[in-house]
């Protein structure tokens, strides 16, 4: 009895930090990778895959880990939902095989496809919704018989262990894509907000550049030097209006994380804002890696919260954005030299500068935000993340 004993508490402190690694991601892609590569360590398999369904006989999303990149690429498209999946998807029930190759199913593999024996699956449901088909391949052979002969294929604990998992995976899943559809909200309500702002601060400066043009006008015969004074600050305003345009389409405008990266996104971004205002806007940034989706968007909308706060409200000449490795995390430095403010006056100032949705966001993501500023000696935005 001790033996068994032993695996199955090692089997469930191993499910625990199975789970710990899924809690960390709120990214639906993130989640479905943390999924798959935990059941493969988890069940010491040499593949595993996860496959989300379309609605046309297809897979929207199909993970898998144990395959490297060049193998994925050569493999091909997407499977379709027959055979053993369309089984796990269908049939809802656990297929554990001692060779998959050998099942009246079983409808063969691409030429590259790597060769698999034996198999155990099962669907990944949230209530009566069937979320995904979780499959693992290839046990390897820990064990030997009393002769010495390695015993392979999953067993029961085996099957025990992935159906724990697989509850739990289906509520990450569950709520990273709740999570998605939540930003999705936010992002609409931050255009709408962004919208109504261009509106009021265009209008406005249209609204002044219309009556100074009146007015040099009527001055231009009986008052020339006045009427060039007039159309001076006419210039003045078209220049104001153009770069509240420039600001507001490169906020409107969809980051391109997914296919630029963050540290692009925030050069770039960097580049349209210096050219579009009277503030000198630098970037630079020293050894960043890679970190989970949600992190990365947090960071991208603390920085642009900062640089819209530094550029229309500080009167700041010059505005620096900084990313540095910070451990295994980074750390976001928005830096300038504007009037500043007292950051104790978060009551009055906090909503106005956008402060209580940047702490939001970096304590969404398990980071901390500090504010460091004063009444004429500029604001230093902090963010730090903690990585993946």
């Amino acid at each position: 009895m001790t033996p068994s004993t032993g695996s199955a508490g090692s089997g469930l402190a191993a499910v625990s930090t199975a789970l710990l690694a899924m809690s960390r991601h709120l990214e639906v892609r993130d989640v479905l990778k943390t999924i798959v590569a935990s059941a493969r360590e988890l069940l010491d398999a040499q593949y595993a895959a996860l496959g989300v369904p379309d609605d046309h006989g297809g897979f929207a999303q199909f993970v898998v880990d144990g395959v490297s990149e060049e193998q994925w690429k050569a493999i091909g498209p997407l499977p379709r939902q027959h055979g053993i999946l369309a089984a796990m998807l269908h049939d809802e029930k656990v297929e554990r095989l001692a060779d998959v190759r050998e099942d009246p199913r079983f409808g063969g593999w691409p030429r590259t496809h790597p060769d698999m024996s034996d198999f155990l699956g099962l669907p990944v449901k949230d209530g009566d919704e069937t979320l995904g088909a979780l499959f693992l391949a290839n046990k390897r052979c820990p064990h030997r018989t009393a002769n010495g002969e390695k015993v392979c294929g999953f067993t029961a604990e085996d099957e025990e262990l992935l159906s724990i998992l697989a509850q739990h995976a289906a509520i990450a899943l569950t709520n990273a894509r709740l999570y998605e559809r939540s930003r999705e909200l936010t992002i609409t309500e931050e255009r709408s907000r962004l919208a109504h702002e261009l509106h009021d601060a265009v209008s406005q400066k249209l609204f002044s550049l219309r009556l100074t043009a009146q007015a040099a006008a009527k001055l231009v015969d009986r008052d020339p030097a006045r009427a060039k004074g007039e159309l001076q600050q006419v210039a003045a305003l078209a220049a104001e209006a153009a770069d509240e345009l420039g600001a507001a389409v490169v906020e409107l405008r969809p980051a391109a994380l997914a296919e630029d990266g963050l540290l692009n996104t925030l050069r770039t971004q960097a580049k349209v804002l210096d050219r579009a205002h009277a503030a000198h806007v630098t970037f630079h940034s020293q050894d960043v890696k890679a970190m989970p989706a949600a992190q990365e968007e947090a960071l991208l909308r603390v920085a642009q919260e900062a640089l819209h706060n530094a550029l229309r409200h500080s009167g700041a000449r010059t505005v620096d954005v900084a990313l540095d490795r910070n451990g295994p995390g980074a750390v976001l430095r928005v830096v300038d030299d504007g009037k500043g403010f007292e950051p104790r006056a978060v009551r009055r100032e906090g909503r106005h500068l956008g402060l209580v949705s940047m702490r939001d966001r970096a304590s969404g993501v398990g980071g901390r935000l500090t504010v460091t500023s004063a009444p004429g000696e500029g604001t230093t935005i902090t963010m730090e993340v903690p990585g993946g």
